[in-house]
């Protein structure tokens, strides 16, 4: 799969993608092959499912941030939006189980896809 296909099976938009590294596709697609590697969205899960919701917020919102800068647009909205959620939520079961939920979804479709990447 192109780095092209895989923005595009992920409902992301590659040409903003590519336009944000100042149009160095290999710099994007190096940063991509990099993105499973971070902690971000483990860290999350782990803090999400023990309670701690300081650092779920913290991890959701660092999701987002490093989501923005690849343009992988459908992850990036839904860790915004449980980000939003966290902000003032007292404990993580405050937070409506669908919009972690799709965080999950999101993040698995965005790794399988960039799993397929030539």
């Amino acid at each position: 799969m192109t780095l092209r296909e895989c923005y595009e099976s992920i409902g992301s938009d590659f040409s903003a993608a590519v336009t944000r590294m100042c149009g160095r596709e290999e710099m994007l697609l190096k940063f991509v092959k990099k993105f499973t590697s971070d902690p971000s969205y483990s860290s999350l899960v782990s803090s999400f499912e023990s309670g701690d919701v300081a650092t779920a917020f913290r991890m959701a919102h660092t999701l987002k941030g490093v989501c923005l800068n690849l343009g992988l647009d459908k992850l990036r909205q839904s860790a915004s939006d449980l980000t939003e959620a966290l902000r003032n939520a007292q404990s993580t079961s405050e937070v409506q189980a669908e919009l972690y939920n799709k965080v999950k979804q999101d993040y698995e479709m965005t790794e399988k896809a960039i799993s397929l990447l030539d």
